[in-house]
């Protein structure tokens, strides 16, 4: 890649306007902010500095994006199309996460390549395959396009150049300046192809990125594959609405737990475990309530005949007392 000189920092009179202390900011949740896709092409053609605004409307670009718009039904995999910087390579393309590369590609040969490569999935009949390793960054800096882009993209460039140096990652980590990517708003926006901690080669989205977080994406994402959630925008890969399962450890898709039986005797199905306790339980003790009883005692023939005659005195001595007041 070509070195970025003399770019120590954003200009503090575009930095509020177009740098990383523009008010848009880190004011949107970019999460999930890219759609679905499976392949990523990059087309190696002149430099930044050269590309117009549209630098898919020119040259060997335009064939290929003019085919990938004209036969998107027969491709089997979603493809997205960018440009990266020459660098002496024009020509070459790169594809992703096939990690192979191709030579010297014309534009008489776009149409050929386009059939074998990506239509029926096998190698350019007219050229070499070769294998790439390592990691590929890419980095938006299409000035042309949208000035955000082109005036935080350089100072993250060259901040990516020093950590490596001072790390001695030169020969495992390449560099790429690319063409516009989405989302100018997000910047600095940039891409980074490599292993995750399984092995399998992914390409995950950044937006916001300040030259701040350049050591956090070579020491957590690059060495260890695990994804900064802060300020991820997405993964090649990954269906519609899984991008909200991805866990920041590890590029991986969190499943949901089995709702229906785990397959165990003391897990149980659908919660109810079939085992019991061993020990026996002793049998819960019945407390009774107190019941009051009322005893009735029958009269012997004495005590029968003295209440009746006192009920019988006591009747006679109420009837002579009513008979003797209404007498007066």
């Amino acid at each position: 890649m070509a070195e970025v000189e003399n770019v120590n920092s954003v200009p503090a009179s575009e930095d509020t306007e177009y740098g990383f202390k523009r008010p848009e900011m880190y004011s949107t949740n970019i999460a999930n902010s890219i759609t679905s896709y499976g392949r990523h092409v990059f087309v190696l053609y002149k430099t930044p500095e050269a590309w117009p605004s549209h630098v898919e409307e020119q040259g060997l670009p335009q064939r290929f994006a003019t085919l990938l718009k004209d036969r998107k039904s027969d491709l089997l995999v979603q493809t997205k199309l960018n440009v990266c910087e020459g660098g002496g390579s024009d020509g070459d393309v790169l594809i992703f996460p096939d990690m192979i590369r191709y030579k010297g590609v014309k534009d008489t040969d776009v149409e050929g390549f386009f059939e074998d490569v990506l239509v029926n999935g096998k190698p350019w009949s007219s050229g070499k395959q070769e294998e790439i390793t390592g990691t590929f960054v890419f980095v938006c800096t299409h000035t042309s396009r949208d000035k955000r882009c082109g005036v935080c993209g350089p100072v993250i460039l060259e901040r990516f150049q020093k950590e490596i140096g001072s790390r001695g990652l030169s020969d495992q980590i390449t560099l790429k300046r690319c063409s516009h990517v989405g989302q100018h708003k997000y910047a600095g926006n940039l891409i980074i192809f490599c292993p995750d901690s399984a092995g399998k080669i992914t390409g995950n989205w950044y937006g916001y990125v300040t030259p701040d977080d350049v050591p956090e994406l070579l020491d957590q994402h690059i060495a260890k594959g695990e994804i900064i959630q802060r300020i991820w925008r997405g993964q090649m890969g990954l269906a519609e609405g899984e991008g909200e399962k991805v866990i920041p450890n590890g590029n991986s898709v969190m499943k949901e737990e089995s709702k229906g039986s785990t397959g165990g005797c003391c897990q149980g199905s659908n919660g109810v475990s079939c085992c019991q306790d061993e020990t026996p339980k002793p049998e819960p003790i019945k407390k009774e309530g107190r019941k009051c009883t009322i005893w009735f005692q029958p009269l012997d023939k004495e005590e029968f005949y003295i209440g009746a005659a006192v009920v019988g005195a006591i009747a006679t001595i109420a009837m002579a007392y009513t008979f003797f007041r209404r007498s007066r």
